[in-house]
């Protein structure tokens, strides 16, 4: 395992997370907090074995005054079998191993326990994403790690499924903030502890001379008629159950008492063998 290529460098992001300066920082995990507060209540079912894992505990503890609170480490502090909903949030697209961290969930729910993964996905800084990139090849001729590459909710779907999950589903909500300029979206990751701490990343401190041309391609490119830019963060959250006995089951194949075509009312057209 020490061998396996990694994403994230642990203590750059332990560290970015520490400088947070309060809560008003964090409003996107306030808004997976009411996206998850929906679903549960949305499930006709009493939870009494709740654990959630999650960097920043304060933003939960109010909504959920009986759960475990648990930071997102590799290996998550966590007992098979233990917890009948899990809520991971907010962190999985920091992991070095989602999968990993997917089937280590799976592990600790009870039969029919549900798990809730709140993320971000790939829309997310689209256009800071293309501003940067533009930048550093314009000035430096050269491209570096600079955004965790965040996953598409086709591909994020399956991971459950390659978890063991039940009843696998995937959506996403694409929220769209504006900021005075790109400068000011900078600095709001930076206090959402979401700046680059990637560990192919360059150490060094970005060329001023990037980080000004970026601004204008941003702005060139991006900007509203009042001069704001927008900055789009994709919300994706994946719903997947522990499996048990009383859950719906597929029907066999060819069981159907009825033709599809019926159904449709259309002509069913045989394929050539």
């Amino acid at each position: 395992m020490s061998d396996a290529p990694k994403l994230t460098d642990r203590k750059a992001l332990d560290m970015h997370r520490a400088r947070i300066p309060g809560s008003d920082a964090l409003f996107l995990h306030e808004e997976a907090l009411a996206d998850v507060q929906d679903r549960v209540s949305l499930v006709k079912k009493e939870f009494h074995s709740i654990t959630i894992i999650s960097p920043f505990p304060e933003v939960w503890r109010d909504a959920f005054p009986n759960a475990r609170l648990i930071d997102d480490t590799d290996v998550l502090d966590l007992t098979e079998s233990s917890c009948d909903l899990i809520v991971h949030a907010m962190a999985l697209h920091w992991a070095n191993d989602p999968v990993g961290q997917l089937i280590q969930c799976r592990r600790a729910l009870k039969p029919d326990g549900l798990l809730l993964v709140v993320m971000l996905g790939g829309q997310t800084l689209h256009e800071l994403r293309a501003s940067l990139g533009q930048a550093e090849s314009d000035v430096t001729g050269g491209l570096s790690p600079r955004v965790a590459p965040m996953g598409e909710i086709r591909d994020l779907g399956a991971l459950l499924q390659r978890a063991g999950l039940a009843l696998p589903v995937a959506d996403s909500a694409v929220l769209k903030t504006s900021y005075a300029s790109p400068l000011h979206l900078m600095r709001d990751l930076r206090a959402m502890g979401e700046t680059n701490a990637l560990h192919a990343r360059i150490r060094s401190m970005t060329r001023r001379d990037v980080l000004l041309r970026a601004a204008q391609i941003y702005v060139d490119t991006f900007a509203d008629a009042d001069g704001r830019v927008p900055a789009t963060f994709e919300l994706i959250t994946l719903t997947g159950w522990a499996p048990d006995a009383s859950q719906p089951q597929p029907l066999r194949p060819g069981s159907a008492s009825q033709r599809l075509a019926d159904a449709l009312n259309t002509v069913e057209t045989p394929l050539k063998d």
